[in-house]
């Protein structure tokens, strides 16, 4: 969960490698570090706990010689706490070699003692260090050996940067289980964990695959297994702008990715609507293929998870056939039964989830075919997948989930459309209107966020309630479980989504006067249901924000605060319920003064177990 960031080339490396780590600090924001080497000054670092700023200040204070070959870290911190000797680059004990790693060493232990057998010293608590008192032993001259021979003994996952003032014209960089890429520039090159570090540099990059090792030097980069055999590699374009990873005026990258949510679903529904049928590209199935399938199982994490839960809802109700869904970090560990006719669908919106990576991978092997839902072109899981169906949302830097949330429960509408056509699930008429109304959601959506000056004066008024519960029914009972993740993720609040009607169950021996319910309450057949749990809560003094379609004016006798959205399909209020719900989340925590795009011990991407 870590971020990488390394240049070699003509410029100064230094201010190249701040700027990447700014750009890769939503990956983590523990702690942060560089480490330059030139053919004059030997081998430089500095880092510091805290954000990248207090780096910065220490490199005020401390500055360094200019170099043109760097690496540097910005930490989520797994084995060891937070601070400078946990922090990265780590040196081997001569200070002549420096690595940077994102990952887990699940055999550092066995490795740390061994090590220090043979008289290495370690200054840390973390796993990174065993990688380079590794190298530093197997290091006779030639970096790129000393590097292969040392990854050899790792066993776990790794993205990894290496420089040495032995051999200041190279950086090597190699990856098992977590992501990297390298940049491709004019006379210069790149490593990072992440597009949005080099983008305004080079748009070309190179997907390093698993169990693949990168060497850049100026002249240009060499690709090779780690036996040292070269593998043929592709250099892709980036698409998206450069201007997608910049708040663009907004005071926060989640604001401005909740305003994005109409853009992206408008783009998705013109590339893969067309008359009312639905066109999958990248799929990798046929139709007959499709109808095969006697049951589809959906693996994901956190609010991917919640996409897939609302994913069940609507390809039951529309194509009538059997959804599963598990916690990716589940899936393996209960022996599924997975076969040749099940369709396992991972859900992630870096593609580099770990747990979901390990529950795709199972599903293979025990006869499922496999498809993801991804945002990032060219990762892990797009790899593991039979056939990948991108919501190309743009980079998503806020921690909180927005974009990519609604983009997933897009092409899980989509999906289910062209289920319920192969497998005749729903009549034709009534597909096509559902098509239809489905193309409308961008503009309600838009509308939506045009209540963004009410919701926030709703959130001042409840963002000092200790607690909030979330009620939802049917297919908004995920939609609740959305909301409170929200509001717990960026506002440290602690928030319960339930299934309404779980209420009598227990949960409702939580409510009294000091306690906010937000009740998920549009037209539908169960509404009045939804009241009946609103008056149950008003009568032992909860307070109450309801969501409720517009034009509903008798909520107002139940519900203290009403946030309206636009009527729809019902199955589609999904799409339109959650923009309050992020939008109440993220004014609640700006009214109590929270990082909103960067909460404490979250990062963005989880790429370790």
């Amino acid at each position: 969960m870590c971020g990488i960031v390394g240049y070699i080339g003509s410029k100064e490396a230094l201010p190249v490698l701040i700027e990447g780590l700014k750009n890769l600090e939503y990956r983590g924001y523990d702690s942060s570090g560089v480490g330059l080497v030139s053919t004059q000054g030997g081998l430089q670092v500095r880092k510091e706990k805290g954000k990248i700023k207090c780096l910065e200040d220490l490199l005020a204070q401390h500055p360094v010689r200019k170099a043109q070959v760097g690496i540097a870290h910005t930490r989520w911190a797994t084995h060891g706490a937070p601070c400078r000797k946990n922090s990265h680059p780590h040196n081997n004990g001569r200070g002549t070699i420096s690595v940077v790693h994102n990952g887990i060493i699940e055999n550092y232990q066995q490795l740390k003692a061994e090590l220090i057998s043979r008289g290495a010293k370690f200054v840390s608590e973390t796993d990174t260090e065993v990688i380079v008192h590794l190298i530093d032993e197997y290091f006779e001259g030639d970096l790129v050996k000393a590097v292969q021979r040392a990854i050899l003994q790792l066993t776990g996952s790794f993205a990894i940067g290496v420089i040495s003032s032995a051999d200041p014209a190279t950086l090597v960089a190699a990856r098992v289980g977590s992501p990297l890429i390298v940049g491709v520039g004019e006379g210069e090159y790149f490593i990072a964990s992440d597009v949005p570090a080099i983008i305004r540099h080079t748009r070309r990059v190179i997907y390093l695959k698993d169990g693949e090792l990168a060497v850049l030097r100026r002249e240009g980069v060499e690709v090779m297994n780690f036996a040292g055999e070269k593998a043929p590699f592709t250099i892709d374009k980036v698409t998206f702008k450069m201007d997608a990873a910049q708040k663009q005026g907004y005071a926060h990258f989640m604001l401005k990715e909740m305003h994005e949510q109409p853009e992206v679903l408008k783009t998705m529904a013109a590339l893969r609507l067309k008359g009312g049928r639905v066109t999958l590209d990248g799929l990798g199935l046929s139709d007959a293929q499709l109808k095969g399938f006697t049951r589809i199982k959906v693996v994901a994490c956190g609010t991917a998870y919640h996409a897939g839960l609302v994913g069940r809802y609507i390809i039951e109700e529309l194509a009538r056939v059997p959804v599963e869904v598990d916690v990716s970090s589940e899936f393996r560990y209960r022996a599924p039964i997975v076969d040749q006719k099940t369709l396992l669908i991972a859900v992630s919106q870096s593609g580099e989830t770990a747990d979901t990576l390990a529950a795709a991978r199972e599903a293979r092997a025990r006869g499922a075919v496999v498809v993801s839902i991804c945002n990032v072109i060219g990762s892990s899981l797009a790899r593991e997948s039979r056939g990948v169906l991108y919501t190309h949302a743009g980079p998503e830097i806020g921690v909180a989930s927005t974009k990519a949330y609604t983009a997933q429960l897009m092409m899980f509408y989509l999906l289910a459309l062209k289920l319920a056509e192969v497998h005749g699930g729903t009549a034709v008429k009534e597909r096509l209107q559902f098509a239809r109304d489905l193309a409308e959601v961008p503009a309600l959506i838009k509308e939506t966020l045009k209540n963004a000056k009410h919701i926030a004066k709703i959130a001042r008024k409840h963002s000092h309630y200790g607690c909030f519960l979330y009620l939802g029914r049917n297919i908004n009972y995920p939609s609740a479980l959305e909301g409170a993740l929200k509001l717990k993720e960026i506002s440290y609040i602690p928030a319960e989504g339930y299934a309404a009607g779980e209420m009598k169950h227990g949960p409702i021996a939580l409510i009294d006067e000091y306690r906010a319910v937000v009740c998920i309450a549009p037209q539908s057949d169960i509404y009045e249901k939804m009241v009946s749990n609103i008056q149950e809560i008003l009568s032992r003094k909860g307070k109450v924000i309801a969501i409720a379609t517009e034009g509903d004016l008798a909520i107002q006798q139940h519900a203290v605060k009403v946030i309206y959205i636009p009527r729809t399909h019902k199955l589609l209020t999904p799409l339109l319920a959650v923009v309050p719900l992020q939008l109440l989340a993220y004014h609640i925590a700006v009214n109590r003064g929270c990082d909103v795009d960067q909460p404490r011990n979250l990062a963005k991407s989880v790429t370790v177990e």
